[in-house]
């Protein structure tokens, strides 16, 4: 199934219905505005920025389930980043990616790629030690931090998983090859 059979809740809690980004290539994270990785937001920006007049958009959706580095109303969150980042792109509701109220976004997207390569020894102990302090990662396929991000096929599949240590900015390749 594809995750653009799907609605989902804006950050202003209005329905938007996916199937609108069907034919665009989607970079979908769980954010959190007080994590170490949000910084990740400036490379985000950047590569909507570049890509997205070619059809490439993001989605981020804000997390509050690790670390409860995600507080705030949604347009707390919003004002945050579009504040400190100059975000333009979708930032939808909060939500949970994991446990029994996972959105059915990240469940297909966790369906269709369970997994997440680490590349390089530094990313591969940080993974670790995030692990260990995730409590909301309990299962094969669960999110196990904030910043997991999928890249999403024009057809609303899940391509590739990459973890929240993996900088944005070396998913362009992969963007492109979408495109």
């Amino acid at each position: 199934m594809s995750i653009y059979n799907l609605k989902v809740k804006t950050r202003k809690g209005k329905e938007f219905d996916l199937s609108n980004l069907k034919g665009k290539v989607s970079l979908v994270v769980n954010t959190a505005t007080g994590c170490g990785f949000t910084p990740q937001y400036e490379a985000l920006e950047q590569l909507y920025e570049k890509y997205h007049d070619q059809g490439f958009e993001v989605l981020d959706f804000p997390c509050d389930q690790f670390g409860h580095q995600a507080p705030g109303s949604n347009d707390e969150i919003h004002e945050f980043c579009t504040a400190k980042y100059k975000t333009q792109f979708d930032q939808f509701a909060k939500i949970d990616v994991n446990g029994d109220n996972t959105s059915e976004v990240f469940k297909i997207l966790k369906e269709q790629q369970p997994t997440e390569e680490v590349i390089g020894l530094k990313n591969k102990i940080a993974m670790k030690a995030i692990s260990k302090i995730s409590d909301t990662c309990t299962k094969k396929g669960d999110i196990v931090w904030n910043f997991t991000k999928f890249l999403v096929d024009k057809e609303g599949n899940a391509i590739k998983r990459y973890n929240p240590t993996f900088n944005p900015k070396d998913i362009e390749k992969d963007i492109l090859e979408l495109l």
